[in-house]
């Protein structure tokens, strides 16, 4: 199996040492991500919602380099600065995996690595038709 790294041109991925996802196979494991938008600012300051629907996106077009797709997701694990906002949260999760159904988690943690950022989810992938 070869392995793929797929960078998302965050210019921290070489400071920190990570990739926004990895291909060994047909799995596919993708970083914690978060709300930032293409100009490396955080979208939707202040809005949960908003926050998982970029974040989900940015987590579709990781699995789009990989050659996979959200139907290919397996599970999520959602960190959540507010876990009172789970609902806001979840509508967002529900809109992009209400048919595909991934395991999930949902659980509060005391900060991010900027305080604008409300949520940051991690997805595993399994490309079954490859």
């Amino acid at each position: 199996m070869t392995r793929q790294n797929i960078s998302s041109g965050a210019p921290w991925e070489p400071i920190v040492g990570y990739s926004r996802a990895v291909k060994v196979g047909p799995y596919v494991h993708v970083a914690g991500t978060t709300a930032t938008g293409e100009d490396g600012k955080v979208v939707g300051p202040g809005d949960p919602y908003a926050q998982t629907v970029q974040t989900l996106k940015n987590i579709e077009s990781a699995l789009r380099k990989a050659h996979a797709t959200l139907k290919d997701v397996v599970r999520t694990r959602m960190f959540v600065i507010n876990i009172a906002d789970w609902e806001k949260i979840g509508k967002a999760h529900g809109e992009f995996f209400r048919d595909i159904r991934p395991a999930t988690s949902m659980v509060q943690v005391s900060a991010l690595i900027s305080p604008e950022m409300l949520v940051e989810i991690e997805a595993d992938a399994v490309i079954v038709d490859e």
